[in-house]
């Protein structure tokens, strides 16, 4: 049986670029027997950690890279003014260093050089150089684009940079080989005639954005969604109906289509061998807490407990006792007391700046150690809450305390935790927004070019979903009889939901958590790549809330949830403070008081 690895492969994370979602994608990659993948997505990682995991689950090796966008000039030529041009290459991690340095080129490409797409320059590419391998991509890749416009010696001294940067050993000329691409064909030509001449590698690639040949009517309907046009438009991107070659062919299928250039083939699987990335996921990295000279944050946070626990009480029972002992033995054997030290800093300075704070919510609340730092507001003793439901020797998973706090003022509190740890340090989380059922029957519909009734009708059929349970076209026919019969007898409705079944559950955009920060113990970019909020200026990580933290990166993933219900509390508070003259300490107020009930 033949081998072959694809290197150049592009998931639903290349969003509205990309149909292939990653557990089946990399499910249909063992299944073909390939022995290992690389995901490549347009200028992002968003997918890395996810694919990553689900190869080592599947005993696949998995190759991090990315399909970078590299402008023709510097990003930093200000009298030159924008590059509005660009080219592509691919970027693969051979190691940590590489991945370090792929998570850089990544977060500076967005933060410094977008416009319109995240673009890097050949002065980044050289300062993060080491541990990556570069493939030259496509008809618009950085070497291909100037051989194809006649333009011999930019291409070849463009080649030369690239030799120059990454040295022969770690450089691949790419050849891919679509119908009706017709430049192609030339292009192959010039870089096979390269490749003899400078003693560059060949790589023999396909340019993967779905995982079967018949996926491509759903593909070209996912572009034509993501560019706002629809199946009827003419002079739209390549058409995937006429191209359907985009799909992840057998080893089989790629040593046939090239065959001429063996060694392109076999160069796949030696690139694999050469990238063997091992990343440390699942262990907590917590942020550097301050504490006063020649204490330790064990005996700070001890420290702290017994200045505060006046506060909260005046008289320490020998069970009040007891249950503290308890608690800081649990915490401090399972290292979490930089956890309780950071949320009690600045929930406190919240307090102290006039912020409504939420009194406690969930589990959190059954922790004496939490109330006594301010964390929470409810007295565990007076209704006899559990800590262990929050955190017990037994329990694998680290604390979550949930944080309310108003909503007018919330960015504040942000703020505050950015300026004490730094700006590279602190970061809000990205999130996705998928393709939803009724949603998916709708956009189908528009690119299909239907009018607006028809899918509108269909997607009225499909019940909603029910205790944080999705609903999927499949489930819904199995629900909904009205939609069934619609589909066995309306050849029209028919073609709609089978295609709409591709899209539905595809990452679509994406948008900032309504709650999750993360802070971590040096510059973020050593553990995820970062970017700017979609029209915004608020620094958020690639990798959602389920990779940056406890079953991924490990890094301390906090909920800051803005709630109007405490603004309300907050601005009645100073309405009776200014027109009454009274000072009410809501969080004083007796439990047993008769005029507050």
């Amino acid at each position: 049986m033949k081998e072959y690895v694809h290197l150049h492969n592009h998931s639903e994370y290349s969003l509205l670029d990309g149909l292939s979602r990653i557990d089946p994608m990399v499910e249909y990659a063992k299944k073909q027997g390939m022995k290992a993948i690389a995901i490549t997505d347009h200028g992002n990682l968003y997918g890395a950690i996810k694919f990553y995991k689900k190869c080592l689950s599947e005993e696949i090796k998995p190759i991090i890279g990315c399909e970078i966008y590299v402008a023709k000039r510097s990003l930093h030529d200000k009298e030159a003014g924008v590059d509005k041009d660009y080219n592509h290459l691919i970027l693969l991690a051979k190691d940590l260093a590489g991945y370090k340095n792929l998570l850089k080129i990544i977060t500076i490409s967005h933060l410094e050089g977008f416009y319109y797409k995240p673009r890097t320059d050949v002065a980044l590419l050289k300062k993060y150089s080491e541990g990556l391998i570069c493939l030259t991509a496509c008809v618009n890749g950085y070497v291909g684009e100037p051989l194809l416009e006649g333009k011999e010696a930019e291409g070849r001294k463009r080649l030369e940079t690239l030799i120059d940067i990454y040295g022969k050993e770690n450089l691949f000329l790419e050849i891919q080989r679509h119908i009706h691409v017709p430049p192609q064909a030339e292009l192959n030509e010039k870089l096979i005639a390269l490749s003899k001449e400078f003693g560059v590698g060949l790589i023999a690639t396909n340019d993967n954005h779905y995982i079967e040949k018949d996926d491509a009517a759903a593909q070209e309907l996912l572009l034509c969604i993501g560019t706002q046009t629809t199946m009827l438009d003419e002079g739209r991107k390549l058409s995937m109906i006429d191209s359907p070659d985009f799909y992840i062919k057998s080893a089989d299928e790629m040593s046939e289509a090239f065959k001429d250039v063996p060694e392109a083939i076999t160069n796949s699987v030696k690139i694999a061998n050469m990238c063997n990335l091992e990343l440390t996921l699942g262990k907590w990295i917590m942020p550097q807490y301050d504490v006063p000279k020649g204490m330790t944050t064990a005996e700070y946070f001890n420290a702290l407990i017994e200045e505060r626990l006046p506060q909260r009480y005046p008289e320490v029972t020998p069970e009040i006792r007891e249950r503290i002992n308890y608690e800081i033995d649990v915490i401090l054997k399972k290292g979490y007391e930089t956890y309780f030290l950071t949320v009690a800093d600045f929930v406190n300075w919240a307090k102290d700046h006039g912020i409504s704070v939420g009194p406690g919510r969930g589990s959190a609340a059954g922790s004496v150690v939490s109330y006594i730092l301010r964390i929470t507001d409810v007295d565990p003793f007076y209704f006899k809450l559990p800590f262990e439901r929050f955190l017990n020797p037994e329990r694998p998973s680290a604390p979550d305390i949930d944080l309310d706090f108003a909503d007018t003022r919330r960015d504040e509190v942000i703020q505050y935790v950015t300026e004490k740890y730094g700006h590279d340090k602190v970061a809000q989380i990205i999130t996705f927004g998928t393709m939803e059922a009724r949603g998916s029957v709708r956009d189908a519909g528009r690119a299909l070019g239907m009018p607006y009734a028809q899918p509108d009708r269909i997607s009225k059929m499909i019940p909603p979903g029910w205790q944080g349970h999705h609903m999927t076209i499949d489930l819904a026919l199995t629900q909904s009889p009205d939609l069934k019969n619609a589909y066995n007898t309306e050849p029209e409705t028919k073609r709609l939901l089978d295609i709409a079944k591709k899209l539905n559950g595809v990452a679509r955009h994406a948008s900032v958590h309504a709650a999750g920060v993360v802070i971590a113990d040096k510059d973020l970019t050593e553990y995820v790549p970062l970017q700017k909020e979609t029209n915004g200026d608020k620094i958020v990580t690639q990798y959602d809330m389920y990779t940056v933290g406890e079953d991924g990166v490990g890094l301390l993933k906090m909920d800051f949830l803005g709630l109007r219900n405490l603004t309300i509390i907050q601005e009645a508070l100073r309405f009776i403070r200014e027109n009454q003259d009274k000072e009410i300490d809501f969080h004083k107020i007796s439990y047993d008081d008769p005029p507050t009930y």
